[in-house]
Order: structure tokens, then sequence, then C-alpha cells
């Protein structure tokens, strides 16, 4: 006969587990980034080369890119690698040649054939690049300050060879746009509370910076040029260690980018995000999916333990003690990355982004992707 007192317990214990695991993430990770205060050198000022690529952009490119060719920052170039444009990306490219003499116009020609993704045109680029400093960011980035390469080149130092920075998405009205926000924001709560953790993992190519001299060092992308994404996440799970990585969460240093405007297209873009992760190191995979496993554990329990009633109270003081320490974190760390009009719904929209995580990484594994736009 089934002990029901028995499996309860057990299924209690599960679930204090599970809190267990929650909150150690929540105050023991996420709250470096809610707590953190940036120590650098503001009147260093080094060589930067920003780095580009473009495939039919034109739109993008004749609204964001005069704000990056007109950034106050003494010593910088612009390469913008113009993929096999068919639009009028290359009449637009050279108006603005002619007016911006640190802008440098990669051409690749329709018989280069090579690898998926964006990998081999940022390749070129980086290889036509003459500083060591190198600053990525995408067409449809928006620089938010004039300073944005200042800020973002203000941690290198003798040791520091890579700088994460925040790319969020512009606010507009509607479900979509506040998903893909709240999206965007978690993930930089994460790969930015793991860095301050020593622990770097990952970076987004809508703000980063590396040195040219680790891109060669480590043979650019060659370990995973056959895998479409993976051109920012990937190149850094490879080549950060605990001592080599600095953050940027300055206001002036994001960069922020055109949203979807389409579920379809949204989730397009993030089954190609979360196809780079299957080549995390193993710690890492570990370590990412522990955190929503738990999420949806806990959850689950929970109204479990309200349906069955047992420990009724003592579930929902738990339950109670989870939210005001995710509330607490959340309030600090949305007020940096200035995301505070998501606050109130957090939980509910955590909740979701790993659900569908879940559901994309089964569809992924049925069906493959290799185009980078």
């Amino acid at each position: 006969m089934i002990n029901f007192y028995n499996i309860d317990i057990l299924l209690f214990a599960i679930f204090s587990l599970a809190l267990f695991i929650q909150i150690i993430f929540i105050w023991g990770v996420f709250a470096r980034l809610s707590f953190y205060k940036a120590k650098v050198d503001k009147r260093i000022e080094k060589p930067v080369s920003v780095v580009i690529t473009s495939r039919d952009d034109y739109y993008n490119l004749k609204r964001y890119l005069p704000q990056i060719l007109t950034q106050d920052y003494p010593e910088y170039e612009v390469i913008l690698v113009n993929d096999h444009s068919s639009d009028e990306t290359d009449d637009l490219l050279k108006i603005l040649s002619k007016q911006y003499e640190h802008l440098k116009v990669v051409n690749m020609s329709h018989s280069v054939s090579f690898y998926p993704g964006k990998k081999f045109p940022l390749s070129i680029g980086i290889k036509s690049a003459k500083n060591d400093i190198l600053l990525l960011t995408d067409a449809d980035c928006m620089a938010n300050s004039k300073n944005w390469i200042r800020n973002m080149q203000q941690g290198f130092d003798n040791e520091t060879q890579i700088i994460l920075g925040y790319g969020p998405y512009q606010p507009k009205k509607g479900l979509l746009n506040t998903l893909i926000r709240f999206y965007s924001y978690f993930t930089a709560l994460q790969y930015i509370s793991f860095a301050l953790a020593k622990m770097p993992y990952m970076g987004v190519g809508r703000n980063l910076a590396y040195r040219k001299s680790l891109f060669y060092k480590n043979n650019g992308f060659i370990s995973h040029y056959k895998v479409a994404s993976g051109d920012d996440d990937l190149f850094v799970n490879e080549t950060a260690t605990p001592k080599n990585v600095k953050v940027c969460i300055h206001p002036d240093s994001f960069t922020y980018s055109e949203p979807k405007t389409t579920f379809s297209q949204w989730i397009a873009q993030k089954r190609r995000h979360l196809s780079a992760g299957k080549l995390y190191k193993k710690k890492h995979q570990f370590l990412l999916s522990l955190y929503p496993l738990s999420l949806l554990v806990f959850y689950g329990l929970f109204i479990w333990q309200m349906i069955s009633g047992f420990l009724f109270y003592y579930i929902l003081g738990m339950l109670a003690f989870r939210l005001v320490s995710f509330y607490i974190i959340q309030k600090t760390a949305m007020n940096k990355l200035k995301e505070k009009k998501l606050f109130l719904i957090s939980p509910i929209l955590e909740l979701f982004i790993f659900l569908l995580n879940s559901i994309l990484v089964v569809v992924n594994t049925l069906f493959k992707r290799s185009k980078w736009k």
C-alpha cells in the first residue's frame, strides 16, 4: 500500500532543495551585479577598432552608423564588412566613406563561399582592423551615447582581454517587446553576474570588446566555424578566464537594438542563439541548466503542494521568501541596467522564458538552422 505521507515528505524535501538552489543563485550569483561598483581608470584612452558586419541593412546603417562614426573619442576606426548586400548599402557606404575618413569598408564579393553564419565576414573585419582593441556591435544597434567607445575600452589593462557590455532592445509597446526586453535583460543578468563571480561563460556580439591578439591566439572561430551562431558567446566561452574578463554596465556604454516585430522572427532568433549552448564547456552547461531546472521544479511542486495541502503555510512562506529575495535583487539589477519597468511582472516573465527555452531546446534537436539572418 502506498504511503502518501512519505511521498509528501519526499516531495517537500525536493521542493526545499529547489528553493535552496534558487537562493544560492539569487544571493550568491545575481547579487554580484546588483551590488557591483566599477573601478576603472577614466584617463586611459586606447586606440580602438569598431567592427560591424552587415547584410542588406541599408535602413539600419543609414540610421545608426553615423552615431558610431561621430563618437566623442580621439583615436578609433570603424570597419564595416558589407556581406553580399543586394540593397542600397553599397551606395550609402560610398557616401559615408567620403564624409568620414575613419570608416573603412570591406566589400565581400558574391563569389566568396565559406561556412554559414557571420563568422567569416567578422573574421575578415577583424583581420582588417589596425588596432588591438576590437569593439563589436551590429548594424541595427544604436550607441546610447557619444561616450560608448570611451566607456567600453576603459576596463582594458595588462591582464584584461575581454570586456562584456550590455545590449538591450529598444522599448516599444506590446507583449512581444516586453518578452524580448526581459529575455535580453535576464541573459545579461546571468552572464554579467557569472563574470563578476569569476566564472565568465559568454558575451553578446551587440556590445562586446576583446583584443585582436586574443582572437589570433585562439585561431579565431576555427573550432566552431561550422556552427552558424556563436561568434560571440562561443568565442568568449573558449577564451575567458577568471582573470581576463571585466564588465561594463555604465548606461553610456549600452547599445540598443531594434527588436523583432513578430513572434516567429523572435523565436527563430532565439533558436539560433540557443543552438550554440550545447558547445559550451560542460561546467557552464551544468550551471546554466541548474537554475532553470530548479525553478521549474520549485513552481511545479508548489502547485502540487497547494493542491495536496501538505504543510500549506510552510509552502506559502517559502514561496514568499523566494519572491522577496528575487524582487530585492531584481530591483537593484534592473535599476543598473535601466529596465525597471519590467520589475513588477519579472517573476512571471522569468518563468515564461525558461519554459520557452525548454521547448526551443527540444525543437533545436529536431530541426536545424544555418542562416545568420
